[in-house]
């Protein structure tokens, strides 16, 4: 067989187009030219898919870092992980969720690295409030796993196209075919592959370019390093030639499948969410990652509409809106600040500029705004709706809290999960109750446990997802606040909000039920329930209460 690579790509298939390209109708005005820019997306995997190992070398192809993992600042090299929290490095997990901005050519991208560990589920889900897209990292031996499946499902939802990403094809893996073929089964989604493995595992070279043609080497002198440029054209023997495992009748039939047989890209079915545009690579040889990053700055969807209780806001509307995803405390312990990560949804935000907090109806002023990069920020002169951007505040802001330049709107669907697991918490000094009250306060705010106050005045109850994110809370109890603690059962292992058209009826089922009854964070009402039983047992006998285990931002919350 004498065709170059090129030449299997069928003649009438035109590349997708690139929307950079496209005359866009927000290009009337600066402001919407700045938001047109941004891209914000977030990394979402199963635990060891490589997502944050991936998220590194999209920050180094980025030009964002000079070697994965460090940076030079003052003459130093500092750690710059995105997973800068000790618990993460100790465990080799991502526990929350980490903002890093950077630009690549002529867009600003906004990266979100997710944790990946599905007892901080709660965190992940409120980022993807806050993201445009999302890149879906597959591990190319395992396949769509539980945890894949469920964050896409959370995407879906939400109307959030999936690029996806399948990683590690360095290593032994599934045939790529099948792998394909498990996403649309799967996820529902149709898959169009951009780029193509040759080889797999120990004999895996490179990548066949499906758009223009030609193939990217792995280049086994430097790590597998993409240096970029365009695919070199070659011919299948020649590929064949790079490994004698190769089989060139092997590869051609695989070509001819792909580039005759699989969907081509469309851009309208990926951003409806019909469609992924899929790439292959390792994350871990820096290979793959360039098409990727190149592929997300060529379609991943500028800032969209964000609902609100007044309807959906335009993010080119010049009046700046914003609301707070996530609350993290203690990034740089030796100042103990508290930083609340806001989504612009519209319009531009200046240093020093005066905004109104609708939950309280106050102004704060937006005097130190920070861009992250992990745990390093730099002070934001000026952002513009789809930049996620650092406040520092001491307890005023709370995650799902709005932030507007005078309206009264609030951004709605940031989500609460009702937690799984209830625990007391047990001082071994009971002198530091008052500072055990105001520590569980202030991470509840940031939203790494929930506390629930019982209305009979006993001990207040931690709710977590799962018995990892006990783990942080005493490793950051014992950390920032000093205090040592330990986790006793509590005779409830449910909880659940609790609400009533009826007011009347409300009232009465509190009476009744007096000794389950508490408050959360914001003051609203929650029922716990000693098991499964007793909660189906009590809802059947309480007509008119609406009893959920997910709460969600709503107009005043």
């Amino acid at each position: 067989m004498t065709e170059t690579a090129r030449d299997l790509t069928p003649a009438d298939a035109a590349p997708a187009a690139d929307p950079s390209s496209a005359p866009s109708a927000l290009a009337a005005s600066p402001l919407a030219t700045e938001v047109e820019r941004r891209r914000t997306f977030a990394i979402i995997s199963h635990p060891d898919a490589g997502k944050t190992t991936l998220t590194e070398k999209l920050l180094l192809f980025g030009g964002a870092i000079n070697l994965a993992g460090e940076v030079k600042a003052k003459k130093n090299r500092r750690d710059t992980r995105s997973d800068w929290m000790s618990i993460e490095r100790e465990r080799g997990i991502s526990v929350v969720t980490s903002v890093m901005t950077f630009d690549y050519r002529d867009r600003v991208f906004n990266l979100l690295d997710t944790p990946g560990h599905e007892d901080f589920s709660e965190d992940t889900y409120r980022t993807l409030t806050a993201v445009d897209s999302a890149v879906m990292v597959i591990d190319a031996a395992k396949g769509i796993e539980a945890r894949t499946r469920k964050l896409f499902e959370v995407c879906r939802l939400r109307d959030i196209p999936i690029v996806t990403f399948i990683n590690k094809m360095d290593r032994e893996s599934r045939d790529p075919f099948e792998l394909l073929d498990e996403i649309e089964k799967t996820l529902a989604l149709d898959t169009a592959p951009l780029t193509w493995p040759l080889g797999r595992g120990r004999d895996f070279v490179g990548t066949f370019d499906i758009e223009r043609g030609g193939v990217r080497l792995l280049d086994s002198k430097d790590d597998g390093h993409d240096a970029g440029g365009p695919p070199i054209p070659m011919t299948v023997p020649e590929i064949a030639a790079l490994n004698p495992n190769l089989d060139a009748g092997e590869i051609a039939h695989e070509l001819e499948l792909v580039t005759e047989v699989c969907p081509r890209f469309d851009l309208a079915a990926f951003r409806e969410g019909h469609l992924t545009p899929v790439f292959f690579g390792s994350a871990l040889k820096n290979f793959g990652v360039r098409d990727l990053l190149d592929g997300l700055h060529r379609f991943a969807p500028s800032p969209r509409a964000q609902d609100s209780d007044a309807g959906p806001i335009d993010p080119a509307d010049p009046r700046m809106s914003a609301f707070v995803f996530k609350i993290q405390a203690n990034m740089d312990p030796n100042h103990r600040d508290r930083i609340a990560f806001a989504r612009l949804c519209s319009g531009k935000l200046t240093r020093g500029m005066k905004a109104r907090l609708v939950r309280t109806g106050k102004p704060m002023t937006l005097a130190t705004p920070h861009f992250f990069f992990a745990q390093d920020r730099s002070i934001a002169d000026e952002a513009f709706a789809g930049d996620v951007v650092g406040i520092p505040n001491h307890g005023t802001l709370r995650i799902g809290d709005t932030l507007t330049e005078g309206r009264d709107i609030t951004f709605v669907g940031v989500p609460s999960f009702a937690p799984e697991i209830l625990r007391r918490v047990r001082l071994s000094d009971a002198m530091k109750a008052k500072k055990l009250k105001q520590a569980l306060q202030e991470l509840a705010e940031e939203g790494v446990v929930q506390v629930f106050r019982p209305s009979d005045g006993s001990p207040a109850l931690v709710g977590v997802v799962g018995p990892l994110q006990l783990d942080v809370l005493k490793a950051r109890l014992a950390a920032e606040y000093g205090l040592p603690v330990e986790f006793d059962l509590a005779e409830f292992q449910l909880a659940r909000w609790i609400a009533a058209d009826d007011k009347a009826k409300l009232e009465e089922f509190i009476a009744a039920n007096r000794s389950g009854i508490a408050e959360d964070l914001d003051g609203d009402l929650v029922y716990l329930a000693r098991n499964e039983f007793y909660l189906g047992y009590t809802r059947e006998r309480a007509p008119g209460i609406v009893f959920t285990d997910v709460k969600e931002t709503q107009k005043g919350k």
